[in-house]
């Protein structure tokens, strides 16, 4: 959720800015602006709305300056308002700043300023923290101690970058707590702040990453100064991005969507086949090594939230049939704040694309309080969850721009797979034979996956013939059920449709009085031992007059004969089915979406990574 660009350097800071911006639409917005202190002070611009909104703005009312902030808003203190956008100043006008985060004693530090006679002119907490850092420089204090005092004094998990007329030549940037990611990068004579990698790859790659409670102060010419709230100084060295400024780009693909789901052969063997030969067979992981012994380890809880909370429910099923140990996999924001007992026996594996999910951090915190120990499967690297994991397991997904989650729930599936494999080899219950069957199906995953988006012409018929209809049911059994979830959530996010996922078993303990003509089902009933079962409930479905589309495996005739409609998947090994079975979900999801003109890479009310609770 809302994104800061900063730029300091020698060009025009606006476009840069806006470039940066632009970068991290995808986050999610409704409202944007930037600050440019030029020759004449600081000029602002805000809009509510879109992203070029903003722009028209700036070209019909340009900024001079190299110097500048800039900021998308999601919506929490206040409406959606030009008056609530971004960035904010302080009653004197000496400080202007852009914030991520949501200020927990926001009432109580707005009534202590009321009191004082401070006057606002937005609803948002964001002004008040600038009054704070005000209020410390009109106390005497320099640009950097004035932002640490204030910040000392949230509660929450904050990022903040401001500048100051009265310092023509420093960005100071500051994380609280947690959640809400900053990273400061340079390259030649510039300098570059931003709380997403991708907006910054167009200077450079290599960055350093603000902690929790750690600030950076910014200048063009030389290297951050990064110290903690109370300026003590603070080590931390550059980190490499190894993406491109091509990766984020749509590669001829009308959406960002459309791209990342047709990437995911080359994602899937950047995650897969680095990591195992079958000639020995062996499993490869030079940067990953289990945070305890294997033997140790008596029961494993998985965490995510959303997409990643999906993939984890079929980790889960990895974990016990591969390692041979009991595994739950829990909803992060509800683990995070259940009494339940772990130990130093427990592993906790974290799963999260952004490793800023605010939700997941909190289950984190909660694991290692519980005396748990904590491994990550992450997508970003220098995130907060690669600092608090006990070892990280990178997804090498590349940077996702769409809300919608593809590449990486894929490349989430295959990281647990890997996952799993490993801790069975490392626990000796997994067989060299075994591990040659589960590895060979894994290998072969890119190619599988490359057939299935072979199918979209006709799931885009598909969606020509269904995109009208406003609830959809999803059934699977066993691995398919958490499929069934991720299908409807897909369908959800980017088209607005109701749509509910359901394990087929459970229809006629309720669900089945949806049944209907005006209900359409999708299916996913692929070889596996529970095929029969839900192919079961799908006669069921069809007897009350509901139309099926139905996903089955390559060669079952018997399957095809069930349904309305039949999208056919390649035959894989069972555990890898989902990987391949993943891909005519996200495609009907999309392509849905295109019919019914959504917005589909920055659906509405979302945001890529949700760094507050």
């Amino acid at each position: 959720m809302c994104g800061i660009v900063g730029y300091l350097g020698h060009e025009p800071a606006s476009g840069h800015i806006l470039t940066g911006l632009r970068a991290l639409e995808y986050r999610g917005y409704d409202s944007a602006g930037l600050a440019v202190l030029g020759p004449d002070g600081v000029s602002v611009r805000r809009r509510a709305g879109r992203l070029h909104d903003l722009e028209a703005l700036v070209e019909a009312q340009p900024v001079e300056g190299t110097m500048g902030i800039g900021h998308t808003r999601w919506a929490t203190h206040g409406a959606a308002t030009d008056a609530n956008a971004h960035p904010h100043r302080d009653r004197s006008g000496r400080v202007v700043i852009v914030h991520n985060g949501i200020t927990d004693n926001f009432a109580d530090l707005r009534d202590g300023l009321l009191a004082s006679g401070h006057a606002f002119t937005s609803e948002t907490d964001t002004e008040v923290i600038a009054h704070l850092i005000g209020l410390e420089l009109d106390a005497g204090a320099d640009l950097a101690s004035a932002v640490g005092a204030a910040v000392q004094q949230l509660e929450g998990a904050h990022a903040i970058v401001a500048l100051s007329p009265d310092v023509p030549d420093v960005l100071v940037a500051a994380r609280r707590g947690a959640a809400g990611g900053l990273v400061v990068g340079r390259n030649g004579e510039a300098s570059c702040i931003a709380s997403d990698l991708v907006a910054v790859i167009r200077h450079t790659h290599r960055v350093q990453v603000l902690e929790a409670d750690e600030m950076a102060v910014v200048h063009a010419d030389r290297a951050a100064q990064i110290t903690d709230l109370r300026l003590r100084p603070r080590t931390r060295a550059m980190i490499d991005i190894p993406w491109d400024p091509l990766s984020i780009a749509k590669a001829g693909h009308k959406h960002f969507l459309a791209k990342e789901i047709h990437e995911q052969p080359t994602t899937l063997a950047s995650v897969i086949r680095p990591r195992i030969t079958l000639d020995p067979i062996e499993l490869r992981f030079p940067s990953f090594r289990l945070p305890m012994p294997a033997a140790e380890i008596e029961r494993v809880v998985l965490v995510g939230s959303g997409t990643a909370w999906h993939a984890g429910l079929i980790g889960r099923d990895y974990i016990e049939d591969f390692a041979g140990l009991p595994a739950t996999c829990e909803i992060a924001s509800e683990f995070a704040y259940r009494a339940g007992p772990l130990s130093p026996r427990t592993l906790v594996v974290a799963i999260t694309q952004s490793g800023e999910t605010a939700d997941v951090l909190a289950a984190i915190g909660r694991a290692k309080r519980g005396g748990a120990t904590v491994v990550g499967i992450v997508n970003v690297v220098g995130s907060e969850a690669t600092r608090q994991a006990g070892a990280v397991m990178y997804m090498h997904a590349g940077p996702e721009v769409s809300v919608a989650a593809t590449k990486t729930f894929t490349s989430q599936l295959a990281s647990l797979h890997l996952l799993a494999c490993q801790l069975g080899v490392a626990r000796g219950v997994l067989s060299q034979q075994e591990l040659r069957h589960h590895l060979a199906a894994l290998a072969h995953v890119p190619e599988h996956v490359e057939r299935a988006l072979t199918c979209e012409p006709q799931i885009e018929a598909l969606a020509r013939r269904f995109h009208r209809y406003r609830d959809f049911l999803y059934i699977g059994r066993g691995q398919a059920f958490p499929l069934a979830l991720e299908g409807a959530l897909k369908l959800k996010e980017i088209s607005y449709i109701h749509a509910e996922g359901y394990a087929a078993g459970e229809l006629k303990h309720g669900p089945i009085a949806l049944a209907a003509a005006d209900v359409p089902v999708v299916a996913v009933a692929t070889a596996g031992p529970l095929r029969d079962k839900t192919l079961n409930a799908v006669e069921q479905v069809r007897a009350r007059g509901a139309p099926v589309i139905l996903i089955a495996t390559e060669g079952d005739e018997q399957a095809g004969a069930t349904a309305d409609e039949v999208v056919y998947v390649p035959k894989t090994a069972e555990a890898v089915a989902p990987i391949v079975t993943a891909i005519p979900l996200q495609l009907l999801a999309y392509h849905v979406a295109v019919w019914l003109g959504a917005d589909i890479d920055q659906p509405r009310n979302l945001a890529k990574s949700v760094t507050v609770e």
